[in-house]
């Protein structure tokens, strides 16, 4: 069920927090939605243990009508249609193995088609109705009333018969995992089952958890802590949305039937906003205590949003929601403007895009290199609606866009997708096609490891070509579709969706596919990625400086690499030790400079060259002129003290011993424990005539934001004036990272160097940074030579002066009088 011209309203006061920017004194409130929450744990209503579904007597519960939506007349039988599918526009996408139909119109629309393979059966749901299927399509439980799983259970969840089902395969446990709501009365309810076995038709545990306001939407995620679930609450009358609410339900209880909590948090405070949990595919975990990951659209224009839930059973107050945190994406438009404009062939009746939303589901996998996440959601492409899909990867525990694209390879309009990735990194998008020429049909695309990134080159495939459009005023076109993999094989692509037989209102089908990428499950190719740290090393003449070569196995065995270098200035060396390595291993790289060394910035670029394959990157080295680092005094705090700087603000600075950027020592400003204010550290120096850059190296730990923690740099007058800021960052990186900054605009005055590291004591994010080599390169003077003729008394004289690198040229010509 999804509400429709719902008015945004607040649902929890939630206290804003105050935090001090930089050195001054003007306080910032923290949005709500962006505030420390609390965990708001409850007990289920009610669990039990089932008689096998198989013997239960099927319920005669009528299903409950969408919004809006009366069913006229009878509900209709399921009807086997002729299968006039299976048609490949691209002979590299595969053909579909299996495709049947499902569950048919039993009364209500839309079907929101929802279904699930497990090791030797597939699970469907559509909104009121479940089925079990064997793999070639025959038929083990036939379609009957969702509620018919809670007979006997007492309470909404088996008088009620509401929909907006949810129907997972929890791969770690080999368990079917169920879900509908139970909105019809109060209390408000999500209904959920866990099979006590592999087979669909058995037994299951089951529970029933309890919302103070209408959950609409429900989406639902397997993880290994936790089963995760996002719901979109509004109030009785469907009129107000009040936020969105994120809760995790006690897996491992639920497994065993015994009795379970749930643990929820605010995530929006306000409004609709549709966030998927992360559903585990594969044998590969997390690793113990991953984060749960819940993504959706974000309310900034071309903008993805996550939340982070961390869920501790034993003492819940640890458990912890934190985002939103938005994640730049390339530009869209939301399909249709998030409402109604999809054409069919026929008639002038339009579909509902939900081009407002992300569609389930956020499909998780660890591919062993790396952890990714596919999700996608309809937007405007041309004239037409295309699927945008994302592969979001785990980086340092945070989401990046790994790639991203936009599906749309003509002007029908595509929509309505759901998408899932194989053992071998395949992935595979799924959707409603129509348009003015054309009645609502379903397809699938894909996509191989070795495709260029953000694209599904490998072809369409269609599961099944409608033969009628959808009228009678009905607009709404499903809620959601269904792509799982087969975890029999782990290869096998899944996916059920819906179309019309003939033009009507209340006559929708399911149909169900699957299909296999051939390469799924073969041999990878050994390959590997390389890498520096520090990617940029900088350098006085005649020093040395080094950077660490990691290589990481992407696919396959390890091999032997060579390392070499190239792009080295005149008088430079490199060496590496170890060399040769193999795959997944590292060497360290020494670059040695000449005292004759031109100064400059160069490139230098390391080539890993391996049995199978060969990768580069790039070191950004930058020379100075010898004698120009003597200005900063004790620069890099070898001294072991503050010797030549002062301290101040509420939290002095400390030496560190150890994890210096080069050396043994470094200092450490603000702390790992939260403070209320500024840890500043500041040198006066008299910048050198000729003028100079400022150097330093730092080390940002800040897991804020920077509206209310910050790490600083300042060039600034004796008096204070801030003259220039050349840092102003919160970021978390724990990296030693190269700052640069020219001094030129104050050549021979006296200036301090100011640096500050700001914490607004707030718990659980303190803030601090590592500052290590801080020096003033002075100007490198033009290297030249002068050529003079033979001296003529008397006579003008010409002298060819060579310049290097200077604003008047390579050469140039000078001419005097005697």
């Amino acid at each position: 069920m999804r509400k429709l011209g719902v008015v945004a309203t607040s649902l929890l006061a939630l206290s804003n927090l105050a935090g001090l920017i930089g050195s001054s004194a003007q306080a910032v409130a923290r949005p709500a939605d962006a505030a420390k929450r609390h965990v708001m744990v409850s007990r289920e209503v009610h669990h039990d243990v089932s008689p096998p579904l198989r013997n239960m007597t099927p319920s005669t519960t009528p299903g409950r009508s969408h919004p809006a939506l009366r069913v006229h007349g009878a509900p209709q039988k399921v009807v086997r249609s002729k299968d006039t599918s299976g048609t490949v526009a691209n002979p590299r996408i595969p053909s579909p193995i299996a495709n049947f139909d499902g569950i048919a119109a039993n009364g209500s629309a839309p079907p929101d088609t929802q279904g699930a393979a497990g090791t030797t059966q597939y699970f469907e749901m559509a909104n009121t109705e479940i089925a079990v299927y064997s793999k070639t399509g025959s038929i083990i439980l036939a379609p009957e009333k969702t509620n018919t799983l809670w007979s006997g259970f007492g309470g909404g969840c088996q008088t009620n018969n509401d929909g907006d089902g949810v129907v997972l395969w929890d791969t770690i446990a080999q368990r079917w995992v169920i879900s509908q709501f139970s909105v019809s009365t109060t209390p408000y309810l999500e209904c959920v089952a866990v099979s006590a076995t592999t087979d669909a038709t058995g037994s299951y545990y089951r529970y029933s958890f309890s919302y103070s306001s209408f959950p609409d939407y429900p989406k639902m995620g397997v993880w290994p802590d936790a089963y995760y679930v996002s719901l979109n609450l509004f109030n009785a009358g469907g009129t107000q949305a009040l936020g969105t609410e994120l809760c995790a339900y006690n897996r491992s209880a639920m497994l065993t039937g015994a009795a379970a909590t749930q643990q929820c948090f605010m995530g929006y405070t306000s409004g609709e906003h549709t966030q998927l949990p992360g559903s585990l595919d594969g044998t590969r975990q997390p690793s113990t205590g991953e984060n749960e990951y819940f993504v959706g659209l974000s309310s900034t224009a071309n903008n993805l949003a996550y939340f982070k839930f961390h869920v501790d059973w034993a003492t819940p107050s640890n458990s912890t929601l934190t985002g939103p945190t938005n994640l730049g994406v390339t530009a869209f438009s939301q399909a249709c403007g998030g409402g109604t404009c999809i054409p069919q062939s026929g008639t002038t009746q339009q579909l509902d895009s939900l081009g407002d939303r992300v569609m389930a589901r956020l499909a998780y996998r660890n591919l062993g290199t790396a952890e990714s996440l596919v999700v996608n959601h309809a937007v405007t492409s041309g004239s037409s609606v295309g699927e945008r899909w994302y592969e979001l990867r785990v980086s340092g525990g945070n989401l990046t866009v790994y790639q991203q694209g936009t599906d749309a390879p003509d002007s029908s309009y595509r929509w309505m997708g759901s998408i899932a990735s194989d053992q071998s990194g395949d992935i595979s998008l799924g959707y409603s096609v129509s348009s003015s020429s054309l009645h609502p049909g379903v397809r699938y695309t894909g996509r191989l490891p070795g495709d260029p990134l953000g694209t599904m080159p490998q072809g369409e495939g269609t599961v099944f070509t409608g033969a009628g459009s959808q009228t009678g005023g009905l607009s709404r076109w499903g809620d959601y579709s269904a792509m799982s993999i087969d975890p029999a094989d782990d290869c096998t692509f899944w996916y059920t969706n819906e179309y019309i037989p003939s033009n009507g209102s209340f006559n929708w089908h399911t149909r169900i596919a699957s299909y296999k990428f051939s390469t799924c499950g073969t041999p990878p190719p050994n390959d590997f990625s390389i890498s520096a740290n520090p990617s940029s090393i900088t350098l006085t003449q005649g020093q040395s400086g080094t950077s660490t070569i990691s290589t990481v196995i992407t696919s396959g065995s390890s091999q032997s690499v060579t390392l070499s270098a190239s792009g080295l200035p005149s008088g430079a060396t490199a060496s590496f030790n170890p060399n040769p390595i193999n795959s997944g291993s590292s060497s360290t790289l020494t670059i040695t400079t000449a005292s004759t060394t031109p100064p400059g910035t160069y490139t230098v670029t390391v080539t890993g060259t391996g049995t199978y394959a060969t990768h580069s990157t790039t070191i950004t080295l930058t020379v100075n002129p010898s004698g120009g680092g003597s200005v900063v005094v004790n620069g890099g705090f070898e001294t072991g003290d503050f010797t030549g700087w002062t301290r101040s603000g509420v939290l002095l600075p400390t030496i560190q011993s150890g994890g210096a950027h080069t050396g043994t020592y470094s200092a450490k400003l603000g702390s790992s424990v939260p403070f209320n204010g500024d840890s500043i550290l500041q040198q006066t120096i008299t910048v050198p005539s000729a003028g100079g850059t400022l150097v330093f190296w730092y080390n940002p730990h800040c897991p804020d934001t920077i509206q209310y923690d910050q790490q600083q740099a300042q060039i600034r007058s004796t008096g204070g004036s801030i003259l220039a800021t050349v840092m102003n960052v919160c970021s978390n990186s724990a990296v030693w990272t190269q700052v640069s900054y020219s001094l030129n605009p104050w050549a021979g005055q006296t200036v301090v160097l100011w640096f500050n590291a700001h914490d607004d004591n707030y718990p659980s994010d303190p803030t601090y940074m590592l500052l290590d080599d801080v020096a003033v390169n002075a100007a490198a003077l033009f290297p030249f030579s002068v050529r003079c003729p033979p001296l003529t008394e008397r006579t003008p004289r010409t002298f060819l002066v060579s310049m290097a690198n200077t604003p008047l040229g390579p050469a140039t010509t000078w001419s005097s009088v005697p």
